[in-house]
């Protein structure tokens, strides 16, 4: 065979892009190009230039010219020529530049010691070996048409694998045929309210009633889709669903984004009679509810409690990520759709670009089958138990005036503080080097139900040595008892 491609590209040298303008002799304005090259940096020391007759070709000029050129560079000290070392700039430092010293960058204020923000999982907790294990098996069992233009609804392996694990931990109904793949929620309510449909119209429209605490970030995002949303009362038993008016008769909603297993941000499961109610309420008068499943994993306490999509798959789009029991790090949730939003939803996601990774889709799809995904719940499980236990009992010890809500399940608690005191308690938490939420910043601006002050503490964030510490640092700014 013949040489190498190696080999032929080391004796053949570097390509170069010359700028060959201004005035003088071809000679002269090769020269003043070469120079500039390596006067500003594009060509370092020790680089390697193209023989000369190869140079000559790629700039149309004569191999006398390219030779020339490169004889006086070497007289001048630019270059260095070597018997079976080719020609190549020289190993001297450049020519010191004169530049600006930058102003310093303005002191940005320093990280919290303690972050007990809600929503986000401890990122050293992530099953990096098991997470592995599965790429390596799904991308060996993998068919070649899985590296092809693909499926928008998802790769079936993945869509077989979710239908099969949300019947079994969740009670969803649902047939691979109806689950679409995404890229988290957020992405779901996206090609739900702001994607078109194929028809020039979105999927769904509003008005949309929302609880009247919740994030922010979500109706941010209705807003932005021209959605308004309308809040809805809550007490101890959830949503509070009666004060929905019946679509279709005179009401002024379409459908209802709600957090049934565990009101996000307030805590607790919706009650039965109510998961019923509404679902009569969509069904009487074609609306639609949004069910929420961001933690519906993690219980503690009580008995699981099952997804209100399966009263009614037609009257619910169940939607779910793994944003809170894997890591946000992996951008994969997924939409159960009653079967009439499935074509609009997948004409939704469009061009591929907005498609969830087919390597991440194969490597969870073997993660769940492989039992890997339900040995990291439990796994986890126990472990934001005990650390709900360490914080509730710290609470008790230390700050008995202090209530912590919403504890049977998920991955945060509210303490309810004495009225007026949630943003003194905020500030103070910040002096303690604690990163923790207020109640209020979850408020919806145009709730009229009572306002109530508390913190929002996420337990499952901080790494497990430092929890200790970041729990006694909380207590100590709480407010005092009475």
């Amino acid at each position: 065979m013949g040489e190498s491609w190696v080999n032929l590209a080391e004796r053949i040298g570097s390509d170069l892009h010359l700028e060959l303008s201004g005035a003088g002799s071809r000679r002269a304005v090769l020269i003043r190009a070469l120079r500039d090259a390596v006067r500003e940096g594009r060509l370092a020391p020790g680089t390697r230039l193209p023989p000369y007759r190869s140079l000559a070709a790629d700039l149309g000029l004569a191999r006398n010219t390219v030779a020339d050129a490169y004889a006086e560079l070497v007289a001048e000290g630019w270059l260095t020529a070597r018997q079976g070392s080719g020609t190549r700039v020289a190993e001297r430092a450049a020519p010191p530049r004169r530049t600006r010293v930058p102003k310093p960058a303005p002191a940005r204020p320093a990280a919290p010691a303690h972050d007990l923000r809600q929503g986000r999982p401890d990122p050293g907790s992530f099953p990096r070996t098991a997470w592995l294990t599965a790429a390596r098996r799904a991308l060996a069992a993998a068919p070649n048409e899985a590296f092809g233009p693909g499926d928008p609804r998802g790769r079936i392996e993945l869509r077989r694998a979710l239908a099969g694990y949300l019947a079994r931990a969740r009670g969803v109904r649902a047939d691979p045929g109806r689950v679409v793949v995404c890229s988290g929620f957020a992405h779901a309510l996206r090609l739900l309210f702001a994607g078109t449909d194929g028809a020039g119209g979105a999927v769904l429209r509003g008005p949309l009633a929302v609880e009247s605490y919740g994030l922010g970030f979500h109706r941010e995002i209705l807003r932005g889709a021209g959605v308004r949303t309308v809040p809805l009362g809550l007490d101890e038993q959830g949503a509070r669903v009666e004060e929905l008016p019946v679509a279709g008769r005179g009401g002024r909603v379409r459908g209802a984004l709600l957090t049934p297993a565990h009101q996000f941000p307030t805590g607790g499961p919706l009650h039965p009679s109510r998961r019923a109610a509404v679902v009569d309420w969509a069904r009487a008068g074609g609306g639609l509810l949004l069910e929420d499943d961001y933690d519906g994993e993690f219980r503690y306490d009580r008995e699981p409690v099952g997804a209100v999509q399966g009263l009614d798959p037609e009257q619910v789009v169940y939607l779910g990520s793994v944003s809170k029991s894997l890591s946000p790090a992996v951008r994969l949730g997924w939409m159960v759709l009653p079967e009439r939003l499935v074509e609009g939803v997948v004409a939704s996601k469009g061009e591929r670009e907005a498609w969830a990774s087919v390597l991440d889709q194969l490597t969870l799809a073997e993660f769940i089958a492989s039992g890997q995904y339900d040995r990291h719940i439990r796994r986890m499980r126990q472990r934001y138990r005990r650390r709900r236990d360490l914080l509730v009992s710290a609470l008790a010890e230390r700050a008995p005036h202090i209530t912590a809500t919403g504890v049977a399940a998920g991955l945060h608690a509210v303490l309810r503080l004495p009225p007026g005191t949630e943003a003194s308690a905020a500030k103070a938490a910040a002096w303690q080097g604690v990163a923790v939420e207020g109640l209020a910043e979850f408020r919806h601006p145009r709730a009229t139900m009572a306002v109530a002050d508390g913190l929002v503490v996420g337990y499952s964030t901080p790494a497990e040595h430092a929890y200790g510490a970041a729990v006694d640092a909380l207590v100590r700014a709480l407010p005092p008892g009475p």
